[in-house]
């Protein structure tokens, strides 16, 4: 703390007016850190590596998404029993031989199968179909209770043990689960194997997209998280099917899709572990180190007295803090507990716009669209004239622009929103939440058989309430990330429901020698 803000915070105690200033210190805390980052280099050559590291990790996370559809596909097929060589495959699976008598059984022992372009899948291989695809299933429905465990345990971890060890980790359990699939399965080994996947997917890419966000300059947050997570991703999913084709196999296309990933664990010696996590949890002398890290790493001189003047800052703004919050204590905190249960809705129901119109207006636009969308296209289906094969896949293609934009753009919202000593868990929930959506999609999608528009309406009024929801959530674009509850709990105290930063004039913060200005010197 500056000597000058040391003297107004004194005088303005004097005044009575203590609780005021507490509020306007808190505020000013949370600029530290973005300030001694600018100082260390906040768009430089570490972040750069982050930036690197990301994209990697984004393309072979795409890739092990859509592994599991090319891996676990199921060619056409039919029972081979009784027929000669090379007959010509019927036009519709088929698991009952062709040919009975009173001699010959029902069950079939051979099949037969239409590769495409010569892949052979896991399920060919193994003969997982017919009688034996619920094998399959139960491989599925392991991994999705994987993923709704591990979204919650991975973010707590990440939130207790530190953002790099957790991303190592995970890698490290993916690597080892594709060796597991690929030298060896059974029955119990393939659900241990689908729980592991689960558990660890989401944490793959979600945590260095939380070190992103915190290292990042605000400015470029939106920019560079899309150009590495979108680009990337989206390369990913292009390449695998050819990768697949070409490779032949499943078990040559996952041994080549895990080797990259070996890569990752070293990177550990280039990424420093998030300074705000280690501010939340008063490890000053863990923060120094880290930023001292990426001030080298930017070739930044800074002198020691800044170091230091920065943890006693901290110290001085964490003396009533809680050192090891989890995600409970955020429903302690009412408007923090506000803000999740909106973002909660919000992933249940469902870039550079997010720099110009900001984060709120963009949530609020992309929801009511969707509602627009989910409104036509219930009104276009409900007759059978127009449930056309063009017609389909165009609003298909529509609802994935839509989910696309919603999910990307929410998931940053959603880091900016939460404090860092929390983040990981919160975002293990909405995560966890989102997959617990697709089970009452599915009932809702039922509610056709009541009436053909019924889903759409009900689809409509959630989305609608969501519109009204967001409209309760601070702005984040340009706004310094919480670190600790206190700070999550003040952030955009002052806005109303109708501000929006799209309607704000863009001018840069001025220094003002008001008491109640707050002092961004350190």
């Amino acid at each position: 703390m500056s000597m000058k803000t040391k003297n107004q915070f004194a005088a303005l105690q004097v005044r009575g007016r203590f609780t005021h200033v507490l509020e306007i210190y808190v505020n000013n805390t949370m600029l530290e850190v973005d300030k001694m980052l600018e100082k260390c280099g906040d768009f430089n050559r570490q972040q750069l590596i982050m930036l690197l590291l990301s994209a990697l990790i984004s393309l072979l996370s795409a890739m092990l998404n859509i592994s599991y559809s090319i891996i676990y596909t199921v060619p056409k097929h039919w029972c081979a029993d009784g027929l000669g060589s090379g007959p010509p495959p019927p036009n519709a699976d088929e698991c009952k031989p062709f040919y009975t008598n009173s001699s010959t059984s029902d069950t079939c022992k051979n099949y037969s199968y239409e590769s495409y372009m010569g892949y052979q899948s896991f399920v060919s291989e193994m003969n997982w179909i017919c009688d034996k695809a619920w094998k399959m299933k139960l491989g599925n429905n392991i991994a999705r209770a994987g993923c709704a465990i591990g979204n919650l345990v991975m973010g707590y971890l990440a939130d207790r043990l530190g953002r790099v060890p957790i991303l190592v980790f995970a890698n490290v359990m993916t690597i080892s689960d594709n060796f597991l699939t690929i030298f060896g399965i059974s029955l119990e080994l393939f659900c241990v194997v689908q729980f592991i996947t689960g558990f660890v997917v989401i944490s793959n890419f979600s945590i260095i997209r939380i070190l992103i966000v915190e290292y990042m300059r605000p400015s470029l947050r939106t920019v560079c998280l899309n150009i590495s997570y979108g680009f990337f991703f989206c390369l990913g999913m292009i390449i695998s099917p050819w990768i697949a084709i070409l490779t032949g196999s499943w078990r040559r296309f996952m041994l080549l899709q895990a080797l990259p990933i070996i890569v990752v664990p070293f990177f550990f010696y280039f990424v420093p572990e998030s300074v705000q996590w280690l501010i939340s949890r008063q490890k000053y002398d863990e923060a120094i180190e880290s930023l001292r890290r990426v001030a080298k790493t930017n070739g930044r001189q800074i002198d020691d007295s800044v170091y230091e003047e920065f943890i006693e800052d901290c110290k001085l703004s964490q003396q009533n803090t809680k050192t090891n919050p989890n995600l409970l204590h955020l429903f302690r905190m009412p408007r923090l507990r506000r803000t999740l249960l909106i973002l909660l809705f919000e992933y249940l129901a469902a870039i550079v716009l997010q720099d110009r119109i900001g984060r709120k207006t963009l949530a609020f636009t992309i929801v009511i669209l969707m509602c627009i969308f989910i409104l036509v296209s219930g009104v276009v289906f409900s007759t059978a004239a127009n449930r056309s094969a063009r017609t389909l896949f165009t609003c298909y293609v529509i609802g994935m622009f839509f989910h696309s934009l919603a999910v990307n753009s929410n998931t940053q919202y959603t880091l900016e929103l939460l404090p860092a000593c929390i983040r990981g868990q919160a975002l293990g929930a909405l995560f966890t939440m989102d997959l617990a959506s697709l089970i009452w999609a599915n009932c809702i999608f039922d509610m056709r058989k009541i009436f053909i528009l019924l889903p759409e309406i009900i689809l409509g009024v959630l989305t609608l309430l969501v519109a009204g929801l967001i409209l309760l959530l601070p702005e984040t674009l340009d706004r310094t990330l919480p670190s600790s509850l206190q700070d999550g709990e003040q952030l955009g105290i002052d806005e109303h429901w109708y501000t929006f930063r799209c309607m704000e004039k863009r001018t840069q913060p001025e220094e003002l020698d008001s008491p109640l200005a707050p002092q961004n010197s350190i």
